[in-house]
């Protein structure tokens, strides 16, 4: 029997939740592994605010949830085990077990999709970017009946539904500030094409700087031909791939960071850690990073290793402290927590809701002979349709976001706490221009509530 851990409309949190970790690498990693990184940081803060959470990982993983594992090891970690066996294992082991949780939160990519058909526990996927676009017809297929979560606006694609955008946040414990800049720069991820390894090394030469890059070789015939032949231990040097205490060395101590990314980078993990550090990037213009760096202000985006060698004379007007404050502000683990249960108290929303329209839904509170009560959210960007009620005054308090609203030809903006009178025979109608959902309650008086008086006089959805 699926677990009730949630009764009704006043109740949205979910009790039960178990989240789905790639298991490529231990979670949390022990060098590389962004995803299992990420995985990390959201089952331990959802531990400490109380959930009871089960971790789907590798055996050999550590954390405070509750583990259940079928994989020893990461397949990276131990040639020996066949990466597709036991992915399909343990992805089956979780959905064999999805009843006995209130929601299951994927971060596994696409495989897990094709097991939500057969259950009705809610299922939300972050989605932490497409390895390529012969992907898409999955995430097509199970578009709507799985709540999907960008972790970047510039990491989505037209063709699906998104019930939000969740940065990725980082533990700042982890990474020390550093109010001086080193001598040296620094690119920190992994050497494939797409990064732009060789492009660090272009960029540096043309700026006559020394060079640290770190990172696991992805790419070994990029790496042999295109990044070994410029390593001369002298002004290029190559690390390896380092651990978290060298990690926050080499991000703190660096002049800045490259980041000269030859793809649409979804997130950019080490952007943000750098930033954290204190250390100012310099990043191609392209993907997310314009949602991650600020222009002037962390670093600089530019379009070309020419003018990131440019950029690099400019660092000294970054303020370091800065770097660390946009962090401290905007990519904590706590604040990715937070809005991951946002998340699934919307979903568990969407799952329990009375009724539902296309531009969001409604709880009916009380219904009486002499009035009617209802609770409704609007999506962002989304207002109802302009209309009059010949049987009933209504009554509209915001309890959550800003609402505009119109009667007759005057508009008023109102915010949480403000409320409004709708009389018989006006013409009103009330939308939702934030980013966020907005909630207010409704109090209908009159001698008729029924949904059939309603008069559409304009509608988005053709409903007049």
């Amino acid at each position: 029997m699926k677990s009730k851990g949630y009764a009704n409309i006043k109740d949205l949190t979910p009790k039960k939740i178990a989240v789905l970790s790639p298991v490529a690498w231990r979670t949390p990693p022990r060098h590389y592994g962004p995803w299992e990184n990420v995985v990390s940081l959201l089952t331990e803060g959802l531990v400490k605010r109380g959930f009871d959470t089960t971790l789907f990982a590798t055996a050999d993983s550590i954390t405070d949830a509750k583990l259940k594992s079928v994989c020893a090891r990461g397949y990276e970690e131990d040639k020996s085990i066949e990466p597709k066996v036991w992915e399909c294992l343990h992805i089956s082991e979780l959905f064999e077990h999805a009843d006995e949780f209130d929601l299951i939160h994927n971060n596994f990519d696409y495989l897990p999709l094709t097991y939500s058909g057969l259950t009705e526990t809610p299922v939300i996927t972050t989605i932490h970017g497409f390895s390529s676009p012969k992907i898409h017809p999955v995430y097509e297929k199970y578009n709507g009946r799985v709540s999907y979560v960008s972790i970047s606006n510039a990491d989505r694609i037209d063709s699906l539904d998104y019930i939000s955008t969740v940065y990725h946040g980082i533990n700042l414990d982890g990474f020390t500030f550093n109010p001086d800049s080193g001598g040296y720069l620094l690119f920190f991820s992994r050497i494939h094409p797409d990064k732009g390894a060789r492009e660090a090394v272009e960029i540096a030469k043309k700026a006559g700087m020394e060079l640290i890059m770190a990172g696991i070789i992805q790419d070994r015939d990029y790496f042999e031909k295109e990044v070994k032949p410029h390593i001369d231990n002298k002004q290029i040097k190559y690390a390896g791939s380092v651990a978290p205490p060298e990690r926050n060395k080499l991000l703190g101590g660096a002049y800045a960071l490259l980041h000269p990314i030859n793809f649409k980078e979804p997130f950019g993990l080490s952007v943000v850690e750098s930033m954290a550090c204190g250390t100012p990037v310099i990043a191609f213009n392209k993907g997310s990073m314009p949602e991650i760096v600020e222009h002037g202000r962390s670093g600089f985006l530019v379009n070309n290793a020419s003018e990131a060698a440019d950029a690099v004379k400019d660092i000294g007007s970054i303020d370091r402290r800065v770097c660390r404050e946009i962090v401290e502000k905007r990519f904590t683990a706590d604040i990715m927590v937070d809005n991951y249960i946002k998340v699934y108290k919307k979903v568990l929303a969407l799952k329990a809701r009375e009724d539902h329209r296309p531009w969001g839904y409604y709880t009916i509170l009380s219904d009486n002979d002499d009035h009617k009560v209802k609770r409704i959210v609007v999506y962002p960007g989304k207002r109802l349709s302009l209309q009059r009620h010949r049987q009933r005054t209504e009554h509209w308090h915001i309890i959550n976001g800003r609402a505009v609203v119109t009667i007759n030809d005057r508009t008023i903006e109102l915010s949480q706490g403000e409320s409004i009178d709708i009389p018989k025979h006006a013409l009103h109608r009330i939308e939702n221009k934030d980013s966020e959902d907005m909630a207010f309650i409704e109090i209908q008086q009159g001698e008729y509530f029924g949904e059939d008086d309603i008069e559409r006089i304009e509608d988005d959805f053709g409903r007049v």
